[in-house]
């Protein structure tokens, strides 16, 4: 049966992603965004109370939370700021993959670097002809003595240039398709690793996002995750087991957002009263408060299939098209709240609405989630 209530626990680590949010999140956010820049010192606070690698198992150091937990931590921390959450998601993905096809030395060297230090992370699958479909990937690792040597590029790397510790995915069979792709470690101070650019965004901006080249990085055979041609598969399940995850980011997106419009209308007055005893303003928080709830329980409802070993590749497709779209619509929604106020750069319903567009694109887009879901079907 399944259960609504929360263990202490669980309460527990909600309480303190909270507070740890409003702490050192939220004073921040706006100056952050605006510089365009990381914001290290929140992302140590945040490594020292266990918010970051949340997956990795405890016999590695970590606190080895479940998918619903880590839906609790994202929910939170995308509230305070969403951009600094998409750093610690690429964490979280990376951590994923290597529990996933590790071998036992990778987990204790990797997983262990991670929990050990707070370090940043890169998932780089994508490539500048290849987001999608990843059958179309260019970059290459030739087998050569004991290892291999990858060239080609990659873009819109979350972490890009910050990390210390890359999943690299590249083509061992050009013609193989998606089952001649293969996942490789790739350590952020590789020779022939080159930040060729770092992206100017409309969103998320404290978060670095860059475009990678790989010239002749050469790496040993045991940085190879899994088996060749892997490499997609396990992709893909990592992906399946980060997107309840990534919806609970959107709800804490759109919570926050509604959370402050709410507040404003309450003391903003027009015509003699505040704007939100006119019945058209509170119908719209009505319909706000209605469809964050609804994503709220899709990504619990994919999480708990995944931590009971159930398949739900369906239901993380619904969860992250559902919520990442609703967040869209409620921070739009906010900003009109606001009127004028809201598109000004000193109240942060703009940067709500800045942020929420990414997340319909990345892990996949909204479009892919809707063929995932048809698939499902078939």
């Amino acid at each position: 049966m399944v259960s609504f209530e929360l263990t202490q626990e669980q309460l527990a680590m909600q309480a303190m992603a909270k507070n740890f949010s409003r702490e050192y999140l939220v004073p921040i956010a706006l100056e952050y965004d605006e510089r365009d820049e990381f914001p290290w010192e929140a992302f140590r606070r945040a490594h020292e109370l266990g918010l970051v690698n949340t997956c990795i198992p405890p016999e590695y150091g970590a606190v080895g939370l479940d998918t619903l937990s880590s839906c609790l931590i994202a929910e939170e921390v995308s509230g305070g700021c969403t951009g600094f959450w998409c750093s610690l998601n690429a964490n979280y993905i990376v951590s994923l993959v290597l529990g996933l096809a590790g071998s036992l030395d990778q987990k204790r060297i990797y997983l262990g670097q991670l929990v050990e230090k707070p370090i940043l992370a890169s998932f780089a699958l994508t490539e500048p002809n290849a987001g999608s479909d990843a059958g179309s990937l260019t970059t290459y690792a030739r087998r050569q003595d004991n290892g291999y040597v990858i060239n080609g590029s990659k873009c819109f790397i979350t972490n890009g240039g910050a990390s210390e510790l890359y999943v690299v995915f590249a083509k061992t069979d050009s013609g193989k398709g998606i089952k001649g792709v293969s996942a490789f470690v790739v350590p952020g101070n590789s020779k022939g690793l080159v930040v060729a650019k770092k992206e100017r965004k409309m969103g998320i901006r404290c978060s670095p996002t860059a475009q990678l080249y790989l010239e002749d990085v050469t790496i040993p055979e045991q940085n190879l995750l899994g088996m060749e041609g892997h490499g997609f598969n396990l992709a893909m399940q990592a992906l399946d087991r980060s997107k309840p995850v990534f919806s609970a980011s959107a709800v804490g997106l759109a919570r926050a957002a509604y959370e402050y419009a709410l507040a404003y209308s309450k003391q903003r007055e027009q015509f003699g009263r505040p704007i939100f005893e006119n019945q058209a303003i509170q119908f719209m928080f009505a319909d706000m408060v209605m469809e964050i709830q609804a994503a709220r329980l899709l990504a619990w409802s994919a999480a708990w299939k995944i931590d009971k070993g159930v398949s739900a590749t369906m239901d993380a497709a619904i969860a992250k098209c559902y919520a990442t779209d609703m967040a869209l619509r409620v921070t739009t929604d906010c900003v009109q709240l606001l009127g004028g106020y809201g598109y000004m750069k000193e109240y942060p319903t703009e940067k709500y609405m800045r942020d929420a567009k990414i997340l319909q694109i990345v892990e996949g887009t909204n479009q892919i989630q809707r063929m995932v879901i048809a698939s499902s079907l078939l």
